[in-house]
């Protein structure tokens, strides 16, 4: 009995390091749906971030756990999972996040956290119980995203501006800034819908793993669903004030018009990839349709200096985390 409430307490320890984690994704990635409509003078940063909280909140009503499925299911072998392998993972992803934070670098918590679950399994048990299809799916999506996000954002921009040619600038100033109220509450209901689920992905994993639930259960349970949806709402309110500095002014300067193109590109992208059940950064969705807004006007609207520093980052996070992971495993050999 006193195994089991042991076992328990470190179950219960972990969920609430999760949500933690929650947290840090929705206050590290509130600049990526709200940098534009704060940058473009649309509303003030206290509204943005309510704004954006609600919709990442209602998302809970809109999309199917595909992508806590993939967390959960499709990138390790859940066998070889224990309360170590997730505490790695956790701290390898929260590590990486706090660091990127400090230094206003829009990485990306996703892949801060898919790469602390390879790395404290590979410290486990090596590369044979890491999933493929699953890895690289995710692996190919830091690549497809960005081009997807750069792709919708560059098209709608193009598109808008042929609509509005014989327009007034001042009428078409006017019209977006109504309408990139549309576009970022789309790119809110993306970015909840595709990263509160990958935490639910991962207390889902660690469930199962330590015989809280059985394998064969289609869905985690539902308080795991609404504090993760919830949790990642409460991030979003609290704001991430250095990345929207970088995301909203430091890439390309934006007009209500290019935050509306950037912010539908981005949620078109963020639509799809959490149809299809794959955990992508809404990082780099948004950096992706930033810059292919940005690129429409002329190339040197675009800071490409500061792109390429994210770019760098993006390349770095898995890796990065998958070490700080493989570390924190150890640790917590020695500990427990």
């Amino acid at each position: 009995m006193e195994t089991v409430q042991a076992a328990l307490w470190v179950v219960i320890l972990l969920v609430a390091m999760a949500l933690v984690f929650d947290f840090m994704n929705g206050f590290h990635d509130a600049a990526n749906s709200i940098a534009t409509v704060v940058s473009t003078g649309v509303l003030k940063p206290g509204q943005a971030v309510l704004f954006a909280a609600f919709f990442n909140v209602i998302a809970i009503f809109v999309f199917h756990l595909s992508v806590a499925a993939t967390v959960g299911k499709g990138i390790v072998q859940s066998e070889v999972v224990d309360t170590h392998v997730v505490f790695g993972a956790l701290a390898g992803a929260i590590v990486w996040n706090l660091i990127t934070w400090y230094y206003g670098i829009p990485s990306s918590s996703s892949h801060a956290l898919i790469g602390g679950i390879v790395g404290a399994v590979i410290a486990k048990a090596g590369t044979s119980s890491l999933i493929a299809s699953g890895i690289l799916k995710v692996v190919a999506f830091i690549l497809i995203s960005p081009l997807l996000g750069f792709l919708f954002g560059s098209l709608m921009m193009v598109i808008v501006a042929w609509i509005c040619r014989r327009s007034r600038p001042s009428k078409v100033d006017k019209w977006f800034r109504r309408l990139q109220l549309v576009s970022a509450g789309a790119y809110s209901l993306g970015h909840g819908g595709n990263d509160a689920q990958k935490t639910i992905g991962i207390i889902w994993l660690l469930l199962v793993a330590t015989g809280y639930m059985s394998s064969e259960e289609a869905a985690p349970p539902m308080w795991v669903i609404v504090s993760c949806y919830a949790m990642i709402g409460l991030g979003t309110m609290m704001g991430g004030w250095r990345i929207v500095k970088t995301m909203g002014q430091k890439i390309t300067k934006l007009k209500p018009v290019g935050g509306f193109c950037a912010e539908s590109g981005g949620a078109f992208t963020l639509f799809f990839a959490t149809f299809l059940g794959v955990p992508v950064s809404t990082t780099h969705t948004i950096t992706g349709a930033i810059v292919g807004v940005g690129s429409t006007q002329r190339m040197s609207a675009v800071r490409w200096g500061v792109a390429g520093n994210i770019v760098w980052a993006w390349i770095l996070t898995i890796p990065a985390s998958a070490f700080v992971a493989a570390v924190a495993y150890w640790v917590s050999l020695q500990l427990y």
